[in-house]
């Protein structure tokens, strides 16, 4: 086995999800008392918001950077960032480091692809949706059209996910409110959802049209890396 150098605490709500997940499948997989080789990297999520909502993508970049090379210094022999949002520092992580990151969009992409769709709906942080870093892969490397929710949706999604998902909230209007933005943009092609957000999933189960939960994908993915 394989082990994974996991970059997480963005925020720690979604980090228990990958701890869950990939312990659960390595398990499953090998049966007995096995469980999965890893080490975290864990952040104080209040600073790194702050940075992201100043626009800092430079100190951001050198903290992942600096996250990465201490994991694989410490024996990794995959990076995974465990939030969809700094993925947009993948690139620049993965050119100072000399093992492999595991990116959650190309698994997200492989797995659109595999199931016979082409337009998919993007929801998740404000970045995430607005910033190219994550629709250009899946359009570019996958040819998938990705739609995304209008300025005023995006706030609201946003906003569910700053002030409650990362905090464990869970609260019913805003599960109605999502499922409803959802539902008017099926009208517009989607196929289904990306949850793009690794929090998501904690509120999002199913919806009109197929869920794409990025951070069971991201996981499956790792542990298949892990065990190879």
């Amino acid at each position: 086995m394989k082990t994974i150098g996991i970059i997480g605490g963005m925020s720690w709500e979604s980090t228990i999800e990958y701890y869950k997940y990939i312990n659960g499948e390595i398990n499953k997989k090998l049966g007995g008392l096995h469980s999965a080789k890893m080490l975290i990297e864990s952040y104080d999520f209040e600073e790194i918001e702050k940075l992201q909502s100043s626009e800092d993508w430079n100190t951001l970049t050198k903290i992942l950077i600096n996250s990465a090379q201490k994991l694989e210094t410490a024996g990794a022999d995959y990076i995974a960032i465990s939030t969809n949002t700094m993925h947009l520092m993948a690139p620049e992580v993965q050119k100072n480091i000399s093992i492999p990151l595991i990116h959650i969009a190309q698994a997200t992409g492989n797995y659109i692809k595999n199931n016979n769709m082409n337009t998919v709906l993007l929801i998740g942080t404000r970045y995430t949706m607005t910033k190219p870093f994550y629709k250009d892969k899946l359009k570019n490397e996958f040819g998938i059209n990705v739609i995304l929710p209008s300025l005023s949706e995006q706030k609201i999604i946003n906003d569910i996910i700053y002030d409650e998902l990362c905090k464990g909230l869970i609260k019913e209007n805003s599960k109605q409110k999502l499922l409803g933005i959802i539902s008017e943009h099926k009208k517009e092609g989607a196929q289904a959802v990306i949850l793009g957000c690794t929090e998501l999933p904690n509120i999002v189960k199913t919806a009109e049209i197929p869920v794409i939960n990025t951070t069971k994908i991201h996981c499956l993915e790792i542990v298949d890396r892990m065990l190879k």
